[in-house]
């Protein structure tokens, strides 16, 4: 180990060798002590990357782990252009060469800290006075995009045998968030959205309805997975899982009478207007996409006055209504295909409205039965 100065820098400089890798660079410092300080936690932090790379027998760089993730699962993401995303902003922040090794607790409150100061992006051009009104982007999204994502490339290079000796705690680095209301739709404001709806779009939002689906899955959904014989619609969903939807009697009349209307999808649109650009004629059918829909809804929940629900809330609904009916959590937990059951446990307020009105027949029932004993008396 040494540091020198070099003639054309105001900064000692340091170059050693360790387990067969050279480790070089400016210390940025203008002293020799200060220099040589800096040389010995480099020469830890080399040990470290070089006991963990030799066991991950893999680069342990940022971009290199991000890119073996990418080719061994996150291609096969449920949704794998935010995958990417969401990987390309860690290594921006990081820099390509920056080992794990090197990303210790501090490190990663430090992205937590940049990532929670940010805005939310939205499409389209605007002043610098219309980015600073935009939202700072949410907890929920900082822990989804950031975090988790950070967290996986560690657990990935760990199930490849690498070791971390300053692994970020990552249950301190989640920031909370709020707990997920339940927001059920009321007889009148299903009337009114009916009133308000565009007769193209009442198919797929009776089978958002019917069928408790994520609105991804209604808009992307393929004739090639609904299957009428079986009663099933099988796809993939959340998470890239398999997933099985029943084909109940109110959705086989939602969804057989579109057979035909197009050979790949199963939910379609009457275009409004022509666009010679986009190759669309007026009055004909084309596939719903996701932007289109989500416009769909926005303009249907405007002409409709119903306020305060979002097009997730549909589920939210829907799962209420299926445990009032049931009172059978491990049921709703499988038609909403929640994996684990403290998703559904968001819905069990509708048990506790039961267990009140039980509680309250119990006790008119004990009543009736001191006053027909004062009777007797």
């Amino acid at each position: 180990m040494s540091v020198y100065k070099d003639k054309r820098s105001p900064y000692y400089s340091y170059d050693f060798w360790h387990g067969g890798n050279r480790f070089h660079g400016s210390t940025k410092c203008t002293t020799r002590r200060d220099a040589e300080r800096f040389e010995a936690a480099e020469l830890e932090r080399a040990k470290a990357l070089v006991k963990a790379t030799a066991r991950a027998k893999a680069s342990l760089a940022i971009n290199d782990v991000a890119l073996r993730l990418w080719n061994d699962s996150a291609q096969y993401d449920s949704e794998p252009k935010a995958t990417e995303t969401n990987l390309a902003r860690l290594i921006e922040y990081f820099g390509k060469e920056k080992p794990l090794t090197e990303i210790d607790h501090r490190a990663a409150k430090e992205l937590v800290a940049w990532r929670r100061g940010q805005r939310v992006s939205r499409r389209g051009k605007r002043t610098k006075e219309e980015e600073r009104a935009l939202p700072l982007v949410s907890n929920a999204t900082v822990n989804r995009s950031t975090t988790k994502v950070l967290q996986r490339l560690f657990t990935f290079a760990k199930d490849e045998g690498a070791v971390f000796d300053n692994e970020p705690k990552w249950g301190e680095l989640l920031l909370p968030e709020p707990v997920e209301r339940v927001r059920e739709l009321k007889t009148e404001e299903a009337d009114a959205l009916d009133s308000a709806m565009r007769a193209d779009y009442e198919a797929f939002f009776d089978f958002v309805r019917a069928s408790g689906m994520r609105f991804k899955e209604c808009v992307t959904l393929r004739w090639s997975e609904v299957d009428f014989g079986t009663r099933q619609i099988v796809r993939t969903g959340k998470g890239g899982r398999r997933v099985v939807f029943p084909i109940t009697p109110a959705v086989r009349e939602i969804l057989f009478p579109l057979q035909g209307q197009h050979p790949e999808s199963v939910f379609t649109y009457l275009a409004v207007y022509g666009n010679k650009r986009l190759g669309r004629v007026r009055g004909q059918r084309y596939p719903l996409t996701y932007t289109g829909a989500k416009t769909a809804w926005q303009r249907l929940r405007a002409n409709s006055g119903v306020a305060d629900f979002r097009f997730h809330d549909f589920r939210h609904d829907f799962g209420t209504k299926l445990l009032r009916d049931s009172g059978n959590l491990k049921l709703v937990q499988k038609a909403l295909n929640h994996r684990d059951i403290k998703s559904t446990l968001r819905y069990a307020h509708v048990l506790d409205e039961d267990v009140a009105v039980a509680v309250e027949r119990l006790a008119e029932s004990r009543k009736k039965s001191r006053s027909k004993i004062k009777k007797v008396s």
